[in-house]
């Protein structure tokens, strides 16, 4: 098993100064989670979208801790990080900028994008996102970026691999963790392992990842982006070949992006009056990238 260690120690990239130094246009969504107005009507109330997401679940912090560096390690041990600092900090800072929007600010956040051309996006309990190369290189923006990491971010918010992995193993993860935590149950840190190994290869389920799309273009847009960028990655997902090899994992592991256009559509309409907000393509073009 890879050493949790040591993937800290690399996602743990230095800021300097404040918290993100990013002059964004920071909007209050205090109208949009009231179900405000904008142009074009909605099936979906976004108050009601983000009203769940900070609910409570019986897993301890701790547990979640001991999840969420397990998985994070399997993840690793597939797929090392891109060797480039600069563009590692780059992804941490818009993570982190992004993370301290939603409800769990306080959660030891870390973003990491993964050395492969394969197109996919991942997290892990407890705070860890993952971007690979292969998506990377299909941006177009900060805004595209924001919007693949607030998706991602949904999902530790809501706890929903922690779900996953516990409805699947059909184990009481709280028991099985602690276990784990003795040292002495070899077995039970395996059966954990396993379980994420078998969750990262299958994937979520399809309502987890459309609500994870509903609520990303939430996030962006309290972050200060232009809040359609997750859409936009989605159409130009939907445009590439079928038999584009790249897309093989991601299709395996998500519905597609055709699908999940559709279902973010009933999301749009109450967050139409952010769309002037900033893509920031020329910063996602420079800050980083090689």
């Amino acid at each position: 098993m890879v050493s949790i260690k040591p993937i800290i120690a690399a996602l743990a990239l230095t800021l300097c100064g404040s918290a993100m130094a990013f002059d964004l246009n920071l909007n209050s969504l205090g109208e949009i989670l009231q179900g405000g107005g904008g142009s074009g009507s909605s099936g979906v109330d976004i108050g009601q979208v983000a009203d769940s997401l900070s609910k409570t679940q019986s897993l301890s912090l701790e547990d979640e801790a001991i999840l969420g560096d397990e998985a994070a390690a399997v993840l690793l041990g597939a797929i090392p990080l891109v060797d480039d600092r600069d563009l590692q900090r780059y992804v941490n800072r818009v993570g982190l900028w992004l993370a301290l929007q939603s409800e769990r600010p306080n959660l030891p956040w870390h973003f990491g994008v993964l050395d492969t051309e394969k197109v996919n996006s991942f997290a892990a309990p407890y705070g860890y996102v993952f971007i690979t190369r292969g998506l990377l290189e299909n941006l177009r923006s900060e805004s595209e970026l924001a919007g693949v990491l607030a998706h991602e971010i949904v999902h530790v918010v809501e706890r929903h691999y922690i779900n996953a992995v516990q409805k699947n193993a059909q184990l009481d993860l709280g028991l099985t963790l602690a276990a784990a935590l003795t040292k002495t149950d070899r077995r039970a840190m395996d059966l954990v392992t396993n379980s994420c190994r078998q969750l990262y290869a299958r994937g979520l389920d399809k309502d987890d990842e459309y609500e994870a799309d509903a609520k990303a273009l939430v996030l962006t847009a309290r972050a200060g982006y232009e809040p359609f960028g997750l859409p936009a990655v989605l159409q130009t997902l939907a445009a590439k070949r079928p038999d584009d090899s790249t897309l093989s994992y991601m299709l395996a592991t998500h519905p597609s992006p055709n699908d999940r256009l559709s279902h973010i559509e009933n999301a749009t309409g109450v967050i139409e009056r952010y769309a002037d907000q900033p893509l920031l393509a020329d910063r996602f073009l420079g800050a980083g990238r090689r």
